[in-house]
């Protein structure tokens, strides 16, 4: 019980940095909607995504992206607490190792809920649409936001291996880009060259954003749904205790 006390206090220390960061509140809104806008009204006109219009298809897709793109930001607020000598303070403390990582990665989900909310409004605006209905809707978002906290966990092990926030921003962006562009954020991956078709039929950002256009659109789910569960849950359960492992290293030095 103490854990999750400690975690749910630094959770709110987290929340509490944004709006004094008004960098960090303008990228959070601003973000989605230059990507949304540029999609939209630049590419849309020139891919073809047959069942759907392009802003159906999109939407989805670039939620999963933003969503994989904020959860970097776990890393870097970690290789920043350690430039600062705030993990030290932590140290300290009588407080549960696993408070600091858990405490971040569940207030980088927060913020992510609402890149959600900023994103659904601004696709609403552009001609966006459910077509299913709100629990189905709300599973969507669920599983969206599992797997932002599962890259989190990723991106915690890197910003406590690189201990340097610039550092820990270039690497946590490297490979999560291609990652999410390879995939069918985009484009139907059917109409990808076949080495690229291939593996991103087996991204669990692929299957991610696929199982959201079925919660979403009704598209045909196939096994989408649980294998993104499946994908996301794997990933935690793999590298939270890694990272957890890797700050006890970091704390003890």
């Amino acid at each position: 019980m103490q854990a999750i006390g400690d975690a749910l206090l630094l959770t709110q220390r987290n929340l509490r940095r944004i709006p004094r960061s008004p960098e960090l509140l303008l990228g959070f809104t601003v973000q989605p909607i230059m990507f949304v806008l540029l999609f939209v009204y630049v590419f849309g006109g020139a891919i073809q995504t047959p069942g759907f219009t392009y802003v159906d298809f999109l939407i989805p897709g670039i939620l999963i992206q933003m969503l994989c793109f904020g959860a970097t930001l776990t890393g870097v607020g970690l290789a920043d607490d350690l430039q600062k000598g705030l993990i030290d303070r932590f140290r300290s403390l009588p407080m549960a190792r696993s408070a600091v990582l858990a405490g971040r990665t569940l207030a980088d989900t927060v913020t992510n809920f609402f890149q959600i909310v900023v994103l659904v409004v601004v696709g609403i605006v552009v001609g966006f649409s459910f077509h299913t209905s709100v629990p189905e809707v709300l599973a969507g978002v669920v599983l969206a936001l599992l797997l932002g906290l599962a890259i989190s966990w990723i991106s915690a092990i890197i910003g406590l291996s690189v201990m340097n926030v610039e550092a820990a921003q270039q690497i946590g962006f490297i490979w999560v880009f291609p990652l999410t562009f390879i995939s069918s954020a985009f484009v139907p991956i059917d109409t990808m060259p076949p080495v690229l078709e291939a593996f991103a039929s087996v991204n669990p950002i692929t299957i991610t954003v696929d199982a959201v256009r079925a919660l979403w659109l009704g598209a045909p789910a196939g096994d989408n749904v649980w294998l993104s569960l499946v994908w996301s849950l794997g990933l935690i359960a793999i590298f939270a205790p890694f990272a957890v492992s890797r700050y006890r290293r970091v704390a003890s030095a």
